[in-house]
């Protein structure tokens, strides 16, 4: 698979994620102002691991569907990762290619939802009933020769397949995950893109603590701490999550309503080298549970 149809879909999606996301446009800003360079280190994508039946047959809705059109555009995983106090699991995906066409790495993400309590199960299946996921196997057959054009056509797989949830629900589930009431909402959504300190090149921002600094500073609302150790390989920090108004279904009429709920954080990491084999340094290319767990905590809606 060309390499260039997956960076026009990301670029595609980066339009879409910071039109919605200000803070991310800060932050290429400032960076720019300051000469340097914007990097993306990975994009981060959520999911529910469940079968449920649609026009396609039975299909999973986690990172059996993710997973494989990350394969298809040529990408392969690296790593994975559990989550069991919040039913979580997660998988990273690199290019082969990644260096050479400047690919972010993708961190998939999805909630185990039969771990969850019977009523919320029910709730999401409710909810999730009439999805009707694109075939992206037939979308790569028919655009096959047109890189641009496959490239948008696979664009529109990052939305939500499934009518918006009744508002009761929503909150019903977001007692019990956060993650999950979020996924309902938007569905494949871009969840976030990744600033990479590494790639940033100028001497004002030369890491991550002045970057975050530097945001701040804009007025740019930051997470509290820097996740991760230079020792570990890789230190992260997230804006917060803006807040949008979503469509929701009013619960007696099924009428669609307005109603504020988190969408994204734009977040910023900083890899360092870690010995691989005893003599030889290598910088790190994975990812961190405990930083992953404390950045899915950023989309946490604050209820008043």
């Amino acid at each position: 698979m060309n390499p260039e149809i997956a960076r026009h879909l990301w670029d595609l999606l980066w339009h879409d994620y910071s039109t919605r996301v200000s803070y991310a446009r800060t932050y290429a800003q400032m960076i720019t102002h300051a000469g340097g360079t914007v990097a993306n280190d990975h994009i981060a994508f959520r999911s529910l691991r469940m079968v449920v039946n649609s026009p396609q047959g039975q299909v999973n809705l986690g990172i059996g569907y993710l997973g494989e059109l990350a394969e298809a555009l040529g990408y392969e995983a690296a790593g994975e990762y559990s989550f069991p106090d919040t039913h979580l699991y997660a998988r990273h995906y690199h290019h082969p290619q990644q260096e050479e066409f400047d690919l972010p790495k993708l961190f998939i993400s999805e909630l185990i939802v039969d771990e969850l309590p019977e009523k919320t199960v029910q709730l999401i299946h409710q909810t999730v009933a009439g999805v009707n996921l694109f075939n992206f196997s037939a979308i790569f057959e028919t655009f096959a020769t047109d890189h641009e054009r496959l490239a948008k056509e696979l664009h529109r797989i990052f939305t939500c397949p499934w009518q918006p949830p009744q508002r009761s629900v929503l909150e019903e589930v977001n007692n019990v995950t956060q993650y999950g009431a979020w996924v309902l909402l938007h569905g494949y959504a871009v969840n976030h893109f990744t600033g990479y300190v590494n790639r940033q090149n100028t001497p004002e921002y030369p890491d991550i603590d002045t970057t975050a600094h530097g945001l701040a500073n804009l007025g740019v609302p930051m997470k509290a701490e820097i996740e991760g150790d230079v020792a570990l390989g890789l230190r992260q920090t997230a804006t917060q999550a803006v807040s949008e108004f979503v469509t929701v279904l009013e619960d007696t009429t099924d009428v669609e309503i307005q109603v504020p709920w988190t969408y994204a954080y734009y977040e910023i990491a900083q890899r360092y080298l870690v010995e691989v084999e005893p003599g030889k340094q290598a910088l790190f290319d994975a990812f961190l549970g405990r930083n992953a767990q404390q950045l899915f905590e950023m989309t946490r809606l604050k209820m008043s």
